[in-house]
């Protein structure tokens, strides 16, 4: 029923890892006092959106959803999510970064904000990896 490799692979590290960097960058910008409304509410959206995408793919994944849904190419979709996403998150780190005054705990949920960025590039090199690269070799 569940896929308990997918716990211990590269992939399913990497989603946790985000999923915990995003999470402490919601948490850290959510209980700091705000010095500009709509900046972090852009960050929290952002980040609360992609939490919940990486965690829907990492349920897909666990529970090999992917194999009974065979009508939509999930390699495509989880490399197009990743890719939306991280411009999305770079640009909403960087706007709370700019924001942030010094103020530690904007601070912080901006730093995780660029660690999540990071990880998800790291999605977005393994995703094209599986999606195009395997796709144009078994022409």
């Amino acid at each position: 029923l569940m896929d308990g490799a997918y716990f211990r692979s590269c992939a399913g590290m990497l989603k946790v890892a985000q999923m915990i960097s995003l999470l402490v960058g919601f948490i850290s910008v959510n209980n700091s006092q705000w010095t500009d409304y709509s900046a972090y509410t852009y960050f929290q959206i952002v980040t609360l959106c992609d939490l919940v995408m990486i965690l829907f793919f990492y349920i897909i994944h666990i529970f090999r959803i992917y194999r009974k849904l065979t009508c939509v190419s999930w390699p495509l979709a989880e490399f197009l999510h990743y890719l939306i996403g991280t411009i999305l998150l770079l640009i909403a780190s960087i706007i709370a970064a700019s924001k942030s005054y010094n103020w530690t705990g904007l601070v912080a949920g901006a730093t995780f904000g660029f660690l999540a960025t990071i990880l998800c590039v790291l999605s977005i090199w393994s995703s094209y990896k599986v999606s195009c690269i395997t796709q144009s070799t078994s022409k």
